[in-house]
């Protein structure tokens, strides 16, 4: 069994004005996701600012949302880091806390070489027993998986089964699903989800599903299910929003947008700052023009 089919939301981590962790509406959010259809909780990814919550945040943040989730839907832990004892004390954490698989990102800024890459991730995998998806985003970390790592660690480390692909190179993931056969791929892109299940992939893990959850949940199963047309017509409709999500960093934008929608998803941490006027305005449109907001 796959660690989730569909559509997975890479959820915010709400914070209050002190800059503590917004539990209350946390769990607002996560009951809305799941009342949503919403396939599968990645918590404490890049989209949840795992990079400035403290360790003990981090934890606390995924023993929450398992608790809350209370097995409606998977949790999976994103537990990556540049230091792999890190890494590996975070896994361990999180398989105790009662996580149903991880996700781990590449480590960034020391980065290493792909033989550093088997190393690291075979070391983290190997301290826990959770299925663990793998996270290629070179734009964030300056590390790319390359497909013959991808094999090899596959291959070698039975609890490694899937990949979140973000590199944005359809040739790479199309290589990467030719030498592992029966790997679960998952959309790290929301502009190229339909894409990538038309290559093999079985979902996204996806930040639009913040503010649209059930919208991406149906593109996803549409496709799924052979409503091939409808799920094309659906991943073009929301290009204009993808655009607006990421006309700045992540989670700049889709934090403004759940605010607009009165989600209470606070403040951004620093070094994160608000949206330009600009930028702003862009985000409103196209939130318009898809419906989330009126006038």
């Amino acid at each position: 069994m796959p660690v989730f089919k569909g559509a997975g939301v890479a959820i915010v981590t709400p914070f209050k004005e002190n800059g503590d962790i917004d539990y209350d509406k946390f769990g607002e959010q996560i009951d809305f996701q799941i009342e949503n259809k919403t396939d599968a909780i990645i918590v404490c990814g890049t989209t949840g600012e795992a990079a400035t919550l403290t360790e003990q945040e981090h934890i606390e943040a995924i023993e929450f949302c398992v608790r809350h989730v209370n097995k409606r839907v998977p949790v999976v832990a994103g537990t990556g880091s540049n230091c792999t004892k890190t890494a590996v004390y975070l896994s361990m954490e999180a398989e105790r806390a009662g996580a149903d698989a991880l996700l781990l990102v590449t480590p960034y800024y020391n980065k290493t070489t792909q033989a550093g890459l088997i190393d690291h991730f075979t070391v983290v995998a190997n301290s826990v027993h959770l299925p663990i998806i793998l996270y290629s985003v070179k734009s964030r970390t300056g590390m790319n998986i390359d497909p013959g790592t991808m094999k090899t660690l596959y291959e070698t480390v039975p609890n490694i089964v899937g990949i979140k692909e973000a590199s944005g190179n359809i040739g790479q993931v199309a290589k990467i699903l030719s030498l592992c056969d029966g790997i679960e791929l998952y959309s790290g892109n929301d502009d190229e989800t339909v894409p990538m299940l038309s290559i093999g992939g079985i979902g996204v893990i996806s930040v639009v599903s913040n503010i649209a959850p059930r919208f991406v949940h149906d593109m996803v199963m549409n496709y799924l299910d052979g409503n091939i047309e409808e799920a094309k017509k659906m991943q073009l409709k929301e290009l204009e929003l993808v655009e607006a999500l990421f006309c700045e960093t992540n989670p700049i934008p889709v934090k403004h947008a759940m605010n607009l929608l009165n989600m209470g998803a606070g403040p951004l941490r620093k070094p994160l700052s608000p949206m330009s006027a600009a930028n702003l305005e862009q985000l409103k449109t196209a939130m318009r023009n898809f419906g989330l907001l009126q006038g």
